[in-house]
């Protein structure tokens, strides 16, 4: 504990928490929106009684879900340019750049958990509250909307919250594509210092921090939702 230098994390704090805090937060709020909203058009495919609609969403999700996240975001990074430009028909790659990358990566990974959580939410309510709000003169799509949803996602809350808490923690993935997040923040600071080891400690216990916080309070949100049903 000696050679430990904490005056260096304390010139870094700065640097990491405006420029890599920043952008973690940033990527994981954008994936967040742009995976639920995917996600629930998911949902709704794969609840459909259209095979036609349900087939391709199931294959969809089941193979997001057996892909660990580096392989897709290594495959969309470098693979996507070449297809791009197969499809629109141009002699180069398109360019997407690494951040565009990392928000459509993460989206569409995201977007096939929060797709299984939507789909269990929804299908634990009732079929019999369903029939009772078509028995009283709703449709369908006004059952579901007045009915089935305010409970599903009361239902669905606590797993999406935790579900975007493991998004803030795979963001770290994106040093593959040269990003620089909270992470690789560090990483440069310590690597020009020669301060790997006390950045690293620093960034493990602010991520450490973050977590065990808001997963409080996700279990306390649980309870509460668990005592109302």
């Amino acid at each position: 504990m000696n050679d430990f230098d904490f005056a260096a994390v304390l010139n870094a704090i700065p640097y990491l928490f405006k420029t890599g805090m920043a952008f973690t937060v940033t990527l994981t709020l954008l994936a967040a929106a742009m995976g639920l909203a995917l996600g629930t058009v998911l949902a709704m495919m794969r609840l459909s009684p259209f095979r036609l609609l349900s087939v391709p969403a199931a294959i969809y999700v089941n193979i997001m879900r057996s892909i660990p996240l580096l392989l897709v975001i290594f495959w969309f990074y470098f693979l996507m340019p070449y297809v791009g430009a197969w499809l629109v028909g141009s002699p180069r790659p398109l360019q997407l750049g690494a951040y565009r990358s990392a928000i459509i990566t993460f989206t569409m990974f995201e977007a096939a958990y929060f797709c299984e959580i939507m789909r269990a939410g929804i299908q634990s309510i009732s079929r019999g509250q369903i029939a009772a709000a078509m028995a009283i003169g709703l449709t369908p799509g006004q059952a579901m909307r007045s009915v089935v949803l305010p409970q599903a996602v009361r239902n669905m809350v606590p797993s999406l919250l935790t579900r975007i808490i493991i998004l803030f923690q795979d963001t770290s993935l994106v040093y593959v594509l040269s990003l620089t997040d909270f992470l690789g923040a560090a990483s440069k600071i310590g690597q020009r210092d020669g301060r790997l080891v006390e950045l690293y400690l620093f960034v493990a216990l602010v991520y450490l921090i973050i977590c065990v916080t808001t997963s409080q309070a996700v279990k306390r949100l649980e309870m509460r939702t668990a005592v109302v049903r």
